[in-house]
């Protein structure tokens, strides 16, 4: 018999504005605790030093989580030239120097390189796995870590200004699997010095964004005011892009309890068709809404809907 899951049954996301200094798991836990919720995770990973969005789904909207993993992300950083650092950012040792410092000129003559599809050596001391070991716990036992490189997608990469003579503020737009630190590094590579990543901040990741985002300590007063919920977004909010059917109560029962719908109506067809035509042969995947209340995430074959990830809410 399956233990009982503690805490309430709470659906949505919650859009944090992560501190510095903690790690995105503590971040989550701490969110997971004030609101007492059941079940929560988080989409898209920062480091520590990071601060910024980080969109948190509860309950039923973690089976949504990879949806809003795969949206663009943008990124505001500091490149600092000059030191080199094991783990590509100001937290690591510090293993080369170079006195060489790039104008301005020789920054913005480089930085298209980095934009498209791009080849990118994840850090040492990522999460990446190597023969089921994470490519950190490797690093820090003083192994040797040799990580592929793997294609990126950089949508647009610009300097935002010069702080000092050591230091650049840049802002990213990236695909999923992009490691900011690796780009740091790279573009310092490209200028002839070294460098490392010495500050960031994510501003979205794909519909959540700073605008959306609380702190913790805004949670906390919510909470104490018994308010909390009223920080959530809705489950689908990073569904934007998936194509809606609505079923009936019926039909919505049957995909509940995992079977199929046929779509015999003939509004139903053309509806069909002409999301058909829409959607990429990858995943031809549609939000199946019964009175506005997301029943599953359903996949289209022919003229039915196969439910693929049942959503357990009610109107």
């Amino acid at each position: 018999m399956s233990r009982r899951r503690k805490g309430r049954p709470i659906n949505g996301w919650l859009v944090l504005d992560k501190p510095q200094g903690m790690t995105s798991t503590q971040a989550v836990s701490a969110a997971k605790r004030l609101l007492q919720a059941a079940k929560a995770g988080h989409a898209g990973t920062l480091d520590p030093m990071a601060t910024g969005v980080l969109p948190i789904a509860f309950g039923e909207a973690t089976k949504t989580v990879s949806y809003a993993m795969d949206g663009r992300k943008t990124y505001r950083f500091t490149l600092t030239f000059g030191e080199a650092r094991d783990t590509d950012d100001a937290e690591g040792k510090v293993v080369e120097t170079s006195d060489v410092r790039p104008d301005e000129a020789a920054i913005d003559a480089v930085l298209p390189h980095f934009v498209g599809e791009i080849e990118q050596v994840p850090p040492r001391f990522s999460a990446v796995k190597i023969a089921g070991e994470r490519a950190y716990d490797l690093a820090r036992e003083g192994e040797e870590v040799v990580l592929a490189p793997r294609i990126i997608t950089i949508e647009d990469l610009r300097r935002l200004r010069t702080i000092d003579r050591d230091r650049v503020e840049m802002e990213a737009i990236s695909g999923k699997g992009a490691y900011v630190r690796a780009l740091a590094r790279d573009i310092s590579r490209a200028l002839g010095t070294v460098g490392h990543l010495s500050a960031l901040r994510r501003l979205n990741v794909g519909p959540f964004t700073l605008d959306d985002s609380i702190s913790l300590e805004h949670l906390q007063h919510l909470v104490d005011r018994q308010e909390g919920e009223k920080a959530l977004l809705p489950l689908q909010t990073p569904l934007d892009d998936i194509p809606a059917v609505a079923v009936t109560d019926v039909e919505a029962h049957r995909m509940r309890s995992g079977q199929p719908v046929a779509m015999l109506r003939r509004s139903d067809r053309e509806r069909i068709e002409a999301l058909a035509a829409d959607l990429d042969d990858r995943d031809c995947i549609v939000l199946a809404l019964a009175r506005g209340t997301p029943v599953a995430l359903a996949r289209l074959d022919g003229a039915e809907l196969w439910p693929v990830r049942i959503l357990n809410l009610r109107a």
